[in-house]
C-alpha cells in the first residue's frame, strides 16, 4: 500500500504501516497525524524489510525515550530484527557499532565522561567567533549573485569544519575526509547492488579511524615536557579518548565507535537541520523576512525551526529484555521499538498549531534532541552551528529564496533522517 503524502488516504491504517517511498520522505507528517489519531504504538515497515514497533505521540514519546525497560545494545535485539537490521558485517559491527548510541548504563556513563566537557554549552560559547569565522568563510567562496547549492557550498562542510576545531581533528586529516563514508549508516542489505560500494565506504571510514588514532598517538609519544620534567597533556577529545583506550579506560572497539559516531552524528545531521530550516523558512516567506529583521530572534527561531522539521526524523533502536506492554500495545521480547521525534514534535495535544511555523514560539518542549540519558551530549553545539549558519546566511545574501520548484527539492532517501543534499538557492547579491 502506498501512502499517500497528501493525508487523503481513509480507512484503517495497514499493518505493518509502510514507511516507504518518496511521498512518505518528501511529507511524513500527514501519515503521522494518522498514526497518532489511531494510537500511539504502530508496527511499522522500513524499506530494508525491518518490522518495528513506533512511538508517536508527544506524551508517549517523552515516555519511551526515558522508560529504562527500553535498551539500546544491539545484543538485546531478537534473531528477526539482527537478520535485517544488522546489517553493516563483521568485523565492523563489532568495532563501530559499540557507541553512546547502542549502550547502555553503566557503559553509557562510563563512556559518556568522556565526551561532555568538550560539548559543554560554556565551551561552545567560546568557540562562537571562531564558528562565525568558518561561517564567512565558506559564504566568501559562494558566486557573488545566485544561484548557489546552499549544500555543495555551505551546509555540507560547515558542520564538519566546525567538528574538526572542537575535536581536534587535525587540519590535514579533516581535508582527507570524505563525506560520502557518512552513508555508512544508511542501510544497504546484503543483496542490494549498492552492497560493494557501501563496503568499501565502510573500509575507507574504518582505515581513516584507524589513522586518526595513530595520528593522535603519536603526537602523545612525541609531547614535549615541561621544566619540572613531567609531560605536556594534548586537551583536545580525540586525544582524550585515545589516552583513554592506553590507560585501559576504554577499549579499542569502544574509541573507534566513538570518533565513528563523532564523525558521522557530529556532522550530517547538522547538515541535514540547515536544509530543513532553510526549505522551512523558503516555504514561510513571512517568517524567513521576519527573521531577517529581527535577528535577536535567532535563538527562539533555531528551537522552533527544530520542532517544526527535526533532521532527526526517528531514533536509532530500542528494545525490551522480556515480553512487556507499551502504551497498551504487547511487545515481543527483542523487537526494535523506535520514537518519532518529528512525530511527536507535531502533537497538537502539546503544541498549539503544530503544523505552524511560528519563529516566536514560547514555550517549545520539543524533543528533536531526545530526551533521557541519551539526550544528545552536542546539542549546544548543534544549536550554535544552526544560528550562526543560518544568521550569516540571511544577513550575507539579501534576497535569499529557492531556486527550484518546492516539488523538485529530492529528499535524501535515509531511514531515521531528513534533509536533501542539493539545495538550490538564489540571491541578489553577497554581501
Amino acid at each position: 500500500m502506498t501512502i499517500e503524502h497528501t493525508g487523503t488516504a481513509t480507512g484503517a491504517l495497514p499493518d505493518p504501516v509502510p514507511l516507504t517511498g518518496c511521498p512518505y520522505k518528501a511529507d511524513p507528517y500527514p501519515l503521522y497525524e494518522r498514526m497518532r489519531e489511531a494510537g500511539p504504538v504502530h508496527r511499522v515497515l522500513f524499506p530494508s524489510g525491518v518490522r518495528a514497533w513506533l512511538v508517536t505521540g508527544y506524551d508517549a514519546a517523552h515516555a519511551a525515550l526515558g522508560d529504562d525497560r527500553l535498551g539500546k545494545n544491539h545484543d538485546r535485539g531478537n534473531d528477526r530484527w539482527r537478520a535485517r537490521a544488522s546489517i553493516m558485517p563483521e568485523p565492523q559491527h563489532s568495532r563501530l557499532q559499540v557507541h553512546l548510541l547502542h549502550q547502555d548504563p553503566p557503559d553509557h556513563t562510563r563512556m559518556r565522561r568522556f565526551v561532555t566537557d568538550a560539548f559543554a554549552p560554556r565551551r561552545v560559547e567560546s568557540l562562537s567567533p571562531r564558528i562565525r569565522e568558518l561561517a564567512d568563510s565558506l559564504v566568501d567562496a559562494l558566486p557573488e549573485t545566485g544561484p548557489a547549492d546552499l549544500v555543495a557550498g555551505f551546509a555540507a562542510h560547515f558542520p564538519f569544519r566546525v567538528l574538526a576545531e572542537v575535536i581536534g581533528l587535525p587540519r590535514e586529516l579533516a581535508a582527507r575526509f570524505d563525506r560520502d563514508w557518512g552513508k555508512v549508516v544508511q542501510p544497504v542489505g546484503p543483496t542490494d547492488p549498492g552492497r560493494p560500494l557501501y563496503e568499501a565506504r565502510l573500509h575507507g571510514l574504518q582505515s581513516y579511524i584507524a589513522e586518526v588514532v595513530a595520528h593522535k598517538r603519536d603526537v602523545g609519544e612525541r609531547g614535549e615536557h615541561r621544566e619540572d620534567g613531567g609531560r605536556r597533556e594534548d586537551d583536545d577529545l580525540l586525544s582524550r579518548l585515545v589516552a583513554a583506550r592506553d590507560g585501559g579506560e576504554l577499549s579499542q572497539e569502544e574509541l573507534d565507535s566513538m570518533i565513528f559516531q563523532l564523525l558521522v552524528a557530529g556532522q550530517e545531521p547538522v547538515t541535514n537541520q540547515i536544509t530543513t530550516a532553510l526549505i522551512a523558512l523558503f516555504r514561510n516567506p513571512d517568517q524567513l523576512a521576519r527573521l531577517r529583521d529581527e535577528p535577536d530572534l535567532l535563538p527562539r527561531a533555531v528551537e522552533e525551526l527544530l520542532r517544526y522539521d527535526s533532521a532527526f526524523e526517528l531514533t536509532t533502536w530500542r528494545f525490551f529484555d522480556r515480553d512487556s506492554d507499551l502504551h497498551g500495545t504487547p511487545v515481543p521480547v527483542g523487537d526494535s521499538v523506535i520514537v518519532s521525534l518529528c512525530a511527536a514534535n507535531r502533537d497538537p495535544r502539546r503544541f498549539e498549531e503544530p503544523d505552524t511555523l511560528d519563529l516566536g514560539r514560547s514555550p517549545n518542549p520539543h524533543l528533536a534532541f531526545g530526551h533521557g540519558i541519551h539526550f544528545c551530549p552536542g546539542a549546544a553545539l548543534a544549536r550554535t552551528e544552526l544560528r550562526i549558519a543560518l544568521g550569516t546566511l540571511l544577513a550575507r545574501l539579501p534576497g535569499l529564496r529557492l531556486a527550484i520548484a518546492d516539488e523538485d527539492i529530492e529528499w535524501i532517501p535515509a531511514v531515521l533522517g531528513r534533509g536533501t543534499n542539493h539545495l538550490p538557492a538564489a540571491y541578489d547579491r553577497r554581501l
